[in-house]
């Protein structure tokens, strides 16, 4: 009995070199964009009194109040714009991945042209959708083909052949879909921790106001809760932000997933009952 035939080999990423110096980079640049805005935005003269920002700010000015919440400050402003960046990096792959049109009409699409024998038409229906799930489709078709055209092949054996071509290129695929997922989800529990740290600074400004010999000094006591504050509101925002986008991108990862699962099982189950 002839052997069942080789599936491809999987073709090493070459774009995870690109990828992780795009993370280096983002992370760098956020930080440093972070310190320009804190230093250069928020810390402008013109936000203090007698322009000058070692003095109080401005009454009602809250970029001077910010300015003055301490070091801290910088660093998670620099969170905040990873999670921005990070997240619209991830909705543009995602979306590449997903193809040019509507996933679940695509694979519905697909279903119908296996289940009617049209196979040529359902690898071009792939080669316009493109993404990754086309890729998988596509390559779960061409291998059906294959095995199809072997007719001393058995039909188990066919049947493992196609399912493993499609579990290989799903594996190739959904590296790309879950990368930098890991740096959002980090992101929760940093923005966080950061936060309380800023947040501890600040009350030991504040609580050396009291510490003073004679009376409190007022304006010291008022800056250290005012750093405390807004540390962590700030900690609590970015932390807040990243859950909502790593839950939403982790929804749609599991959507194209799901349609990939779909679309594998109709083209396997579709070869076993033309093949009994």
């Amino acid at each position: 009995m002839a052997n069942a035939p080789k599936t491809t080999a999987p073709a090493k990423n070459e774009g995870g070199n690109s990828g992780n110096l795009f993370a280096s980079l983002s992370i760098i640049i956020c930080f440093i964009v972070g310190y320009l805005v804190w230093k250069f935005v928020m810390g402008s003269p013109s936000n203090f009194i007698d322009n000058n920002p070692e003095n109080q700010p401005n009454p009602g000015n809250y970029l001077g109040m910010v300015y003055h919440a301490g070091v801290i400050v910088p660093v998670l402003i620099g969170l905040f714009l990873m999670v921005w960046v990070f997240s619209i990096e991830r909705f543009i792959v995602i979306g590449r991945a997903a193809g040019t049109g509507n996933v679940g009409n695509f694979v519905r699409k697909i279903q119908t042209l296996i289940n009617g024998g049209n196979i040529d038409s359902a690898i071009a229906e792939c080669d316009k959708q493109k993404g990754s799930v086309a890729n998988v489709v596509k390559a779960g078709l061409l291998k059906y083909k294959d095995v199809s055209a072997n007719t001393g092949l058995d039909a188990e054996k066919s049947v493992v052949a196609i399912q493993k071509e499609i579990e290989e290129t799903t594996a190739l695929e959904m590296p790309m879909l879950e990368k930098n997922m890991n740096v959002i989800a980090t992101l929760v529990s940093i923005g966080t921790l950061t936060g309380l740290l800023g947040t501890v600074t600040g009350m030991i400004k504040a609580f050396s106001a009291l510490a003073t010999g004679g009376a409190p000094d007022s304006a010291k006591l008022a800056n250290g809760i005012s750093e405390a504050l807004i540390n962590t509101a700030t900690g609590i925002a970015t932390s807040t932000f990243a859950i909502v986008m790593y839950n939403i991108l982790t929804a749609k990862i599991d959507n194209l997933t799901y349609s990939i699962d779909e679309a594998g099982f109709s083209i396997v189950q579709t070869y076993a009952a033309n093949h009994k």
